[in-house]
C-alpha cells in the first residue's frame, strides 16, 4: 500500500443509506471523496451480528474494501450502551466485555486501525461511583486485549456528564495508561455539552488519534446540518493544527436525519467543507 502523508479524512457508515451492500457503501465513500469509513458496531441485533461473522464474510469483505480501495480504519463501538461496562448487573456486564473482545477481534481482521470506545459507563441505569469504577476495569481489560492484537482503543467524550470532555477522557486515558488507549473527541459533543473546544483539545496533546467533526446545537449532538450550528469550525482546526495534530478526521452524518433527501450529496459538500478547513488550518500540504 503506498502511503502519502495526507489527513485522512473518511466517512461514518450511517451517513449513507442503510440499504447499501458494503461493496456499494465503500464505492460510494470513495465517489464522494472520502479515504476509509468508520464502521458502527451498535447494539442494534443487524449490527451486533458482524461479531459473529463467519471467515467467509469477513473475507467478502475484505474483498469489497480491496475492490473499492476504501478501507474500514476506524470503528465505533456504542453497543456498550445497551451492554455497559459499567453495569450492576453481572449478565449485562458479561455481555459487555464479550462485545469488546470480539470487537477488538473483527477490528483486527478487517485491518481496523482505531476502536472508538464511547464514554459512557452506563446508559440506560443510573451513574454511580461503582458503575465507573466497574467502567474502569473495563477498559484496563480492553485495553491488554487490544495490545494484544495491534488495534489501538480511543474514548470519546459523549452526550451524558460522566464523560462529556476531553478533559474527562483525559483523566481516563491516564489512569489506564496504555499506549494502545488513547483519545479520540467528538468536537460536536463538546460544544453541545457546553465546553470549548479550543480550551479543551489541547489537553489532549500527543493522545489525539482521531477526531470526530460534525456540527452540535446545545444539547443536540445528532442530525444538525453542517454550519448550522455552533461548532467554530475554522478555530477548532487551527487548534488541531497549532497542537500538531494530524492523523484522521472521522465525518460523523446521519442519512436517516438528512433533510436534503440526498445524502451522498451531502457527504460531497461536508468533504469539501473539511477540505477548506485542512487547507484553511494546515495550507495546501502533502
Amino acid at each position: 500500500m503506498r502511503i502519502s502523508c495526507v489527513m485522512p479524512v473518511g466517512i461514518y457508515e450511517k451517513a449513507l443509506p442503510a440499504s447499501l451492500s458494503w461493496d456499494e457503501r465503500l464505492s460510494m465513500a470513495g465517489a464522494a471523496g472520502y479515504d476509509f469509513v468508520e464502521m458502527s458496531i451498535d447494539e442494534s441485533d443487524a449490527k451486533l451480528a458482524r461479531l459473529d461473522w463467519s471467515e467467509s464474510e469477513i473475507a467478502s469483505m475484505r474483498t469489497a474494501i480491496a475492490n473499492a480501495g476504501v478501507p474500514i480504519f476506524t470503528m465505533g463501538l456504542s453497543a456498550h450502551r445497551k451492554y455497559p461496562l459499567g453495569s450492576a448487573d453481572p449478565e449485562l456486564r458479561r455481555k459487555a466485555f464479550e462485545i469488546f473482545r470480539q470487537t477488538i477481534e473483527l477490528a483486527s481482521e478487517l485491518g481496523v486501525k482505531v476502536i472508538q470506545v464511547m464514554g459512557y459507563d452506563v446508559f440506560y441505569e443510573p451513574s454511580t461511583p461503582d458503575s465507573g469504577a466497574r467502567f474502569l476495569e473495563g477498559l484496563h481489560q480492553g485495553a491488554c486485549w487490544a495490545s494484544s492484537a495491534g488495534v489501538m482503543l480511543a474514548l470519546e467524550n459523549v452526550d451524558v456528564p460522566f464523560i462529556n470532555s476531553v478533559e474527562k477522557v483525559m483523566r481516563f486515558v491516564q489512569v489506564v495508561n496504555s499506549p494502545w488507549f488513547q483519545a479520540y473527541p467528538d468536537m460536536g459533543n463538546m460544544v453541545a455539552a457546553g465546553y470549548d473546544p479550543i480550551s479543551q483539545l489541547p489537553l489532549a496533546k500527543s493522545h489525539l488519534v482521531g477526531v470526530h467533526v460534525k456540527d452540535a446545537l446545545p444539547g443536540v449532538v445528532r442530525g444538525v446540518p453542517f454550519e448550522a450550528g455552533i461548532v467554530p469550525f475554522h478555530d477548532v482546526f487551527k487548534a488541531l493544527e497549532e497542537m500538531g495534530f494530524w492523523g484522521p478526521l472521522a465525518v460523523e452524518m446521519w442519512a436517516d436525519m438528512d433533510a436534503s433527501g440526498d445524502p451522498f450529496q451531502a457527504a460531497v459538500q461536508a468533504r469539501k467543507l473539511v477540505d477548506h478547513l485542512i487547507t484553511t488550518a494546515w495550507g495546501n500540504l502533502e
